[in-house]
C-alpha cells in the first residue's frame, strides 16, 4: 500500500515529536500535538513554534522551541507568544521605559549571568538578623534574609526588574544538608503581605540551577527567570530551610556563633558568601504619570466623559496591561495578580479610593469604548 505525502509527514512529526520517556505516540497536525499510546500524556516533545507572518513567530526561541523567540512588524513577544503591538506602546516609554537595550534572548542572560555581567548587577541592600554573610550558620531553624532597593527614597526616577538571582553557599564536608529556598517578592515596596511568593517548577517557572565549584565544597545557586517571568521587584524576602531532619539540641536556637570543633555539631552548619540579585532599572516619571491618573480620575468623577480624553485612556490602558503583563504566574483558572494597583499605591502614592476609581474608569471605558472584555485580577496590595 503506497502511503501519501501527507502521511509520511505524519509519520515523520510522529517519529520526532512524540517519542520521549520510552513512550510512543500519533501526531496530529491540525491541534499540534501527540495522542500518547498506553493511556499516558508522557510521550510528547516540545514541539516547534509556527514561522509565518502576522501574530506568527518571526523565529523560535533558542532556548525553548516550542515559543517564539522574535516577532513580525507590529507585534510584541509576550511570554513566548506575539500579539499586537498597541500604538500607544511608544508613548507609554514616556512614562516608564519598559524597552531596555538589556532586553537579551535567554541564552545570552544565562551566559551573561554565567559570567556575573556588571551589566545586570542590581545593587541591593542586605538585611538580615538571623544570618551574616561568610560566616557559618546553623540552618536548624528558619533563617531570613532580604535584599532591597529602597526606591522611595533613593532612587525615585526608576522601578526595577529581577530577571535572575544567585547565592554561593558552602557547606562542611559530608554534610547531608540539602537548602531550601522560599522567596517572597515585594513588587513596590509595601508590607510583607503585599509580596508574592516564587512558584519553582510550578506553572512553567524555572528553579534552582545548583552547580558545584571545582575542588570546594561550595556550590553557586542560580535562578534564570528569563524574558518569560521577568518581573518588578523592591524587596526580595529569601526563607531557608532544609530538607534534611536536624536533630533538636536541648537548649539551643540555632542564633549565634557555632562550635566548628565539635564533629557531632559541624556537619549541620553551612554559610552564605554571596546573595545577588540580577536585572535592570526602567526609567520612571512619576509626575507624568500621576498626572495621565488625575486626567482619568477626572474624566470618572464627571460621569465617564470619556471621548473627551480617549488619548490618555488608551495610554493608560497600555501601561496597565504591560505592567500586569509581568506579574507571576497563578494556577489555571485564577485570576492574575494586580501589579499595576501596587505601582499606583507604592510609587504615586495614591489612596485606595483613588485607586478603585482609575481602575473602574479603565474599565468602563475598555468595555463601554472599546468593546473589549476584562482580565480579572486579584488584589495584592
Amino acid at each position: 500500500m503506497t502511503r501519501t505525502i501527507q502521511q509520511w509527514l505524519a509519520r515523520v512529526q510522529s517519529l520526532l515529536y512524540c517519542n520521549e520517556n520510552g513512550f510512543w505516540g500519533t501526531f496530529l497536525e491540525s491541534q499540534r500535538s501527540c495522542v500518547c499510546h498506553g493511556s499516558t500524556t508522557l510521550c510528547q516533545r516540545p514541539i516547534p513554534c509556527i514561522i509565518g507572518g502576522n501574530n506568527s513567530c518571526a523565529m523560535c526561541s533558542l532556548a525553548n522551541i516550542s515559543l517564539c523567540g522574535s516577532c513580525n512588524k507590529g507585534y510584541k513577544l509576550y511570554r513566548g507568544r506575539c500579539e499586537p503591538q498597541n500604538v500607544d506602546s511608544e508613548r507609554s516609554e514616556q512614562f516608564i521605559s519598559f524597552e531596555t537595550d538589556l532586553d537579551f534572548q535567554d541564552l545570552e542572560l544565562k551566559y551573561l549571568l554565567q559570567k556575573m555581567d556588571s551589566r545586570l548587577y542590581v545593587h541591593t541592600t542586605f538585611i538580615s538578623n538571623e544570618i551574616r554573610l561568610d560566616t557559618f550558620f546553623d540552618p536548624r531553624w528558619r533563617k531570613r534574609m532580604s535584599l532591597t532597593l529602597k526606591s522611595n527614597k533613593n532612587r525615585m526616577d526608576f522601578i526595577h526588574m529581577v530577571i535572575g538571582m544567585s547565592m554561593r553557599i558552602c557547606q562542611m564536608r559530608n554534610s547531608s544538608l540539602d537548602p531550601m529556598f522560599f522567596v517572597y517578592v515585594n513588587p513596590f515596596s509595601g508590607s510583607h503581605s503585599e509580596g508574592w511568593n516564587m512558584p519553582f517548577g510550578e506553572f512553567g517557572y524555572p528553579r534552582w540551577e545548583k552547580i558545584r565549584l571545582q575542588n570546594s565544597q561550595c556550590y553557586n545557586w542560580t535562578l534564570l527567570l528569563g524574558n518569560r517571568w521577568k518581573t518588578f521587584f523592591e524587596t526580595v524576602h529569601i526563607y531557608l530551610r532544609s530538607r534534611t531532619r536536624l536533630p533538636t539540641l536541648r537548649n539551643e536556637t540555632g542564633q549565634g556563633p557555632v562550635d566548628l570543633s565539635d564533629p557531632s555539631k559541624r556537619q549541620f552548619y553551612i554559610k552564605i558568601s554571596d546573595v545577588q540579585v540580577f536585572g535592570y532599572s526602567l526609567r520612571f516619571n512619576a509626575d507624568l504619570l500621576r498626572s495621565a491618573v488625575q486626567q482619568v480620575n477626572q474624566s470618572y468623577t464627571q460621569g465617564g466623559q470619556f471621548y473627551s480624553s480617549s488619548s490618555v485612556m488608551l495610554l493608560m490602558l497600555d501601561i496597565r496591561d504591560r505592567i500586569n503583563r509581568l506579574a507571576p504566574p497563578v494556577a489555571p483558572g485564577k485570576p492574575q495578580l494586580d501589579l499595576f494597583s501596587c505601582m499606583l499605591k507604592h510609587r504615586l502614592k495614591l489612596t485606595n479610593s483613588e485607586i478603585i476609581r482609575v481602575n473602574h474608569a479603565l474599565d468602563l471605558y475598555n468595555t463601554e469604548i472599546l468593546k473589549q472584555s476584562d482580565q480579572m485580577t486579584a488584589k495584592l496590595c
